[in-house]
This record gives structure tokens, C-alpha cells and sequence, in this order.
């Protein structure tokens, strides 16, 4: 019997849940709705909770019509989610586009990792995901008191669905400026923001990041065993295959 592989696709123009024959890799059934930036204060931010609605309703959807085996989740990079003590948001997700940045760009060079420690560039806004979070922090006094978890954003979608806290050395590898791939450690810019300890911890995206939490098996009737992949920053067929 085919397995299929429920997959959640977080692109910078549409947030997509495909339904994928995992001995095939065809799509059975694919949804998707468009990623919006919202442009309330206090900057230009992702719709993170209307993503979420459309993701457990497409869920209880492909598991009632053709059943669901496994999760996985890709999202776009250059992202992370900033979550309270409790694993609520500790502040609205950064649009990674918006120039807010670039107002501190000067402070944050004296900040930036060298090239040679984290293998990334520096573009300019929001591109390097320590630049989003060293102008937040800057921009909203009282976030830094909030903020107890970085979690690079595949690993949101996989916090809420199992309750796991993780971030994938892929997405934090990839110019995050939070990362030694080299070393497999932080880089010294997390302990200059004052965020060391806060990072969530760095797994493999072959890993499975646990299972679905009951309320979610109760949300969309998906068994309680339903593992979910850790997954991987921008679209791709390997975290498909992990599962």
C-alpha cells in the first residue's frame, strides 16, 4: 500500500499542503492559499495563524478523503519565529524583505560574524536572520524580556504540530549569521545578542521531530502515531523522503 506523505510548503508567494505518493513523489492533492504580508504594526509580518488554519483544515481534509501516513514541512528561509516562555509568539514574524534593518546596519556590522566563522554573506534588510533579530530586539524594548525560544521557521510548523522545540542546521547554516556549520555550534553572535540558551535546539532535517500532540489528532483525525519530520528551509523532495 502507497504511504502518503502530507507536505507543508511555506514559499515567500504561497503557503501550500500537497498530499504526495511517497514510492511516486506525485501529488494526490494539493492546496494552496497566498502568502500575504500583513502591514500592521509593529513591522510588516507573516500571517502565521491564518497559515495555521489553512494547514489543519487541509489536513483533516486529505486524511478523510486518502489518509495521511506522515508529515513533512519546507518553508523559505531567511526566517525565524520568536516564542515565549509558554511557546506563544513573543513578537509578529518578520517580512525578511522590509528594509526596517538597514536602519541599524551600521551597529550590526560591529556585531556580524566574520564570513570565515559562518560561511554567509551580509545582504542588506532583513536577508540575515541575526539582523531581523538585532533590529527587533532594538525596536520593541520589551521583547527581549518575552523572547525564551529562536526557532527557525520549518521547525514552527513542526513545534505546533508535535510540541517539539528544534531548529535545522539547514536553515540555521544558511546565512542566518547563528551558525558555525564548521564547528556545529552557535555562532558569537547569538551570546552578543544576549540569546544564548535560546536557540532551539540544532537537529538534522533527516530527523522525525516526534508525533502529532493529541489535540492535533483530535483537530483533523490524523492517528496519534503521525510522525512529523524536522524538515528543511526552501522547497525540496528530500525531507518527502525522510519520512
Amino acid at each position: 500500500m502507497s504511504r502518503h506523505i502530507a507536505v507543508i510548503d511555506v514559499g515567500k508567494t504561497n503557503a501550500t499542503l500537497a498530499l504526495v505518493d511517497a514510492a511516486t513523489l506525485n501529488e494526490i492533492a494539493v492546496v494552496t492559499r497566498p502568502n500575504r504580508i500583513l502591514h500592521g504594526p509593529p513591522w510588516p509580518h507573516f500571517d502565521l495563524e491564518g497559515h495555521w488554519g489553512f494547514f489543519i483544515e487541509g489536513l483533516r481534509t486529505v486524511r478523510t478523503e486518502h489518509g495521511v501516513d506522515a508529515i513533512s514541512i519546507t518553508t523559505h528561509g531567511a526566517a525565524a519565529v520568536l516564542l515565549d516562555a509558554a511557546g506563544g509568539s513573543a513578537a509578529l514574524m518578520l517580512n525578511y524583505e522590509h528594509d526596517g534593518p538597514d536602519a541599524l546596519a551600521a551597529e550590526y556590522d560591529t556585531l556580524w560574524p566574520r564570513f570565515e566563522q559562518t560561511g554567509a554573506p551580509r545582504p542588506g534588510a532583513g536577508l540575515n536572520p541575526g539582523a531581523q533579530l538585532h533590529w527587533m530586539l532594538r525596536t520593541d524594548p520589551g521583547l527581549e524580556a518575552r523572547l525564551a525560544h529562536v526557532v527557525t521557521y520549518p521547525q514552527y510548523w513542526g513545534y505546533r504540530l508535535t510540541g517539539v522545540l528544534a531548529s535545522d542546521v539547514t536553515s540555521l547554516g544558511c546565512h542566518s549569521d547563528l551558525w558555525q556549520p564548521f564547528a556545529a555550534r552557535a555562532s558569537d553572535l547569538v551570546a552578543k545578542l544576549g540569546m544564548s540558551g535560546r536557540l532551539a535546539p540544532p537537529r538534522p532535517a533527516s530527523d522525525v521531530l516526534g508525533v502529532v500532540t493529541p489535540d492535533i489528532a483530535a483537530l483533523t483525525g490524523l492517528a496519534p502515531d503521525t510522525p512529523v519530520a524536522c524538515g528543511i528551509h526552501d522547497p525540496t523532495l528530500r525531507s518527502i523522503r525522510m519520512c
